[in-house]
C-alpha cells in the first residue's frame, strides 16, 4: 500500500505528558506515546493517579494498526484499569470483512465496521495526519463498548493558549450540544505542532469536569 506524502511528513515519534484535574484538583498524570515504524503504528496512553486515585491502578489504553492513505487504520484496541480484568475492554477491527468485534466483561458483540472508524486512543492522532479544515468534522469512534459517530465543531480558530509546555496557537473544537446528555469533550489543538492536543476538557454525566493540560511535548 502506498502511503501519502502527508503521512510520511507527520511525526514518527510523539511523547506527550499531561496533568489531569477533576473539578480543579489534580488527580492524575497522563503520558501518551505515538510511534510509527514503516506503515505500522502503536499508540499507548498511561494514566497514573495521584493521591487516593493511585489506589485504582494505572489506566492503560493501547491502539495498534496501519497508516494508510486515509490515515490511521486500527487493528486492535484495548483498555486496562489496574489488574481488574472485568474492567478491561477490547476491540478488533476486521477491515476485509468490515466487522468490528468488541469485548466487555467477557461478552463479545460484533457490528458492521464503518469506514474510517477510530478508537478512543487513535482518533486524536488521526487529526495529526488529517487536520480539521471544515467547520465541523465527524468520525466513527469505538470505545470498545460501543461504536458511534462523534461530531466536533470548530468553536474558534487562532486561540492563543499558554500551558506548562509553552505557548501555542490552537484550534478549539467541541462536541458539546444541548442534546449530548453529558460526556462532552472540548479540544484545543496545536496548529503549528501537528494539531496535537494541548488541552482537553471532559464533562461527565455526573457533572464532574476533567481538564487535561499539556506539560511537555517531544516530537520527531
Amino acid at each position: 500500500m502506498v502511503i501519502t506524502d502527508l503521512a510520511f511528513a507527520a511525526p514518527k515519534n510523539v511523547t506527550l505528558t499531561y496533568q489531569a484535574t477533576r473539578n480543579g484538583k489534580p488527580f492524575a498524570n497522563v503520558t501518551e506515546t505515538f510511534k510509527q515504524t514503516g506503515d505500522q503504528y502503536l499508540i499507548e496512553s498511561v494514566t497514573e493517579g495521584v493521591g487516593l486515585a493511585a489506589l485504582f491502578g494505572k489506566r492503560i489504553l493501547k491502539s495498534e494498526g496501519v497508516v494508510t492513505n486515509e490515515g490511521l487504520q486500527p487493528k486492535h484496541f484495548e483498555q486496562q484499569q489496574g489488574d481488574n480484568e472485568r474492567k478491561a475492554v477490547y476491540a478488533d477491527f476486521d477491515w476485509l470483512a468490515n466487522q468490528l468485534s468488541m469485548k466487555n466483561k467477557g461478552n463479545v458483540t460484533t457490528e458492521p465496521l464503518a469506514k474510517g472508524t477510530q478508537d478512543v486512543a487513535s482518533f486524536p492522532y488521526q487529526w495529526m495526519l488529517f487536520p480539521p479544515k471544515a467547520d465541523e468534522v465527524s468520525l466513527p469512534i469505538t470505545t470498545g463498548k460501543k461504536q458511534r459517530i462523534y461530531s466536533y465543531k470548530v468553536i474558534e480558530r487562532d486561540v492563543s493558549l499558554t500551558v506548562d509546555a509553552g505557548p501555542f496557537n490552537t484550534l478549539h473544537l467541541s462536541n458539546a450540544s444541548e442534546t449530548s446528555g453529558g460526556n462532552e469533550k472540548e479540544f484545543w489543538l496545536a496548529v503549528e505542532r501537528f494539531y496535537l492536543p494541548v488541552k482537553i476538557i471532559m464533562r461527565e454525566e455526573n457533572g464532574a469536569t476533567i481538564e487535561q493540560t499539556l506539560t511537555s511535548i517531544h516530537v520527531d
